[in-house]
């Protein structure tokens, strides 16, 4: 009998160390910071941001977070430093690309601490990078833009000229010429994330070039309310929203675009790191991980009110024979949700616009080539800015 009472003391003593150890896991705080780029606001890349992180809070209630926005690249050391020192945070996510060698070095000064930066591909031990990439809803709304265009002249108004703007314009272009041979992709540059300004001036500046048919790289529905505005005039310029839900502002103009969904990923990483699991391997969401989302709302992946337009548009297909453009879409995002290996839109052969053959005959491009891409594709005109 005493020694099913001692067996039993020594359970008890065995379990209930085991629930407290739970229960301090559980207890243990993490204190995040957020380097943004832009104003939380913006309602594009940042605004993405800023709901992943909201929905990390509601699902971690261990999750302690902090923000400091519009940032500018050149000042990102400072504000690592006081999130690190002032704000005591034990990791920090910074969300641009050109914060990334401020982030390396980072990482060097403070080996206690673990970062996270976005869209970069230089890592360390205390250094990981991350990114949801929409190249291949670029894609898909490269079909509908090939199909509705009546210019063959399609316009696409960029931030900056890095590698993630290049892989997007690129493959919105190889969706355009999946079903529109003859359409050519015309790029104006404005050397800003958030430059509302800057960006109707370009929109406007393609639309008198002939461009019907408008995607964009920046921060704020500038472009979407540029292209509602001539809808609204009776001049029809189609319109595709970026990395936000932006169909409201452009109800007649707006046909689809991509949503960034960065909150299962901000939710994994800080799991990791709470849970003592986190290492510095490079995450890469897609459609699969349902990071990249198809749409111009989170209610309609195609506004109703271009979709008799897309079905009506047929198109010749290797691999489904004839097709509308609606179904094309359709099966490919299917596809993508699949993984690469089912489709991906840089599959060879794929030439530049100076003729060189970039990606050989089914041949897909690597990660790494996506992640360094510096080339146009051979239905984009001009030359990439130095």
């Amino acid at each position: 009998m005493k020694k099913w009472t001692l067996l039993v003391l020594i359970c008890s003593v065995f379990f209930l160390g085991f629930s407290a150890n739970a229960v301090a896991k559980e207890d243990k705080k993490l204190k995040a910071g957020f380097i943004y780029v832009g104003p939380a606001g913006d309602y594009g890349f940042t605004y993405a941001h800023d709901q992943g992180k909201k929905y990390a809070e509601s699902q971690l209630p261990w999750l302690e977070t902090v923000i400091v926005e519009s940032v500018a690249e050149s000042d990102s050391a400072r504000i690592i430093d006081r999130l690190v020192q002032q704000q005591k945070c034990d990791v920090v996510f910074t969300t641009s690309f050109g914060y990334m060698d401020d982030t390396v070095k980072a990482g060097k000064r403070y080996p206690d601490k673990i970062f996270m930066h976005c869209s970069g591909f230089k890592r360390s031990k205390n250094v990981g990078t991350y990114f949801g990439d929409l190249y291949q809803m670029y894609y898909l709304n490269g079909i509908m833009a090939g199909a509705l265009t009546k210019t063959d002249k399609i316009g696409y108004v960029a931030a900056f000229p890095i590698p993630e703007l290049i892989r997007h314009i690129n493959a919105y272009a190889l969706g355009i010429k999946a079903v529109n041979p003859k359409a050519k992709v015309h790029v104006k540059w404005i050397y800003a994330w958030v430059g509302p300004d800057k960006a109707k001036e370009a929109a406007e500046a393609l639309i008198s070039e002939g461009c019907d048919n408008l995607a964009f790289t920046e921060d704020t529905p500038a472009v979407i309310e540029v292209g509602q505005d001539h809808a609204e005039k009776g001049d029809m310029i189609y319109t595709y929203s970026h990395y936000s839900p932006m169909q409201s502002y452009g109800k007649d103009s707006v046909v689809s675009g991509q949503i960034m969904n960065w909150g299962g990923m901000y939710v994994k990483i800080l799991e990791d790191i709470h849970n003592g699991k986190w290492t510095n391997e490079d995450m890469w969401w897609l459609a699969k991980e349902k990071a990249a989302l198809l749409g111009g709302s989170h209610a309609d992946m195609i506004n109703p009110k271009f979709i008799p337009e897309l079905k009506q548009a047929m198109v010749d297909t290797r691999e489904f024979g004839k097709i509308s453009a609606y179904d094309l879409v359709m099966k490919r995002y299917e596809q993508m949700k699949q993984g690469v290996d089912v489709f991906d839109p840089y599959t060879g052969p794929i030439k530049d616009n100076k003729g060189k053959l970039q990606i050989k005959a089914g041949e897909k491009a690597s990660k790494g080539d996506l992640l360094s891409i510096m080339y146009y594709v051979d239905n984009v005109e001009g030359s990439i800015p130095q």
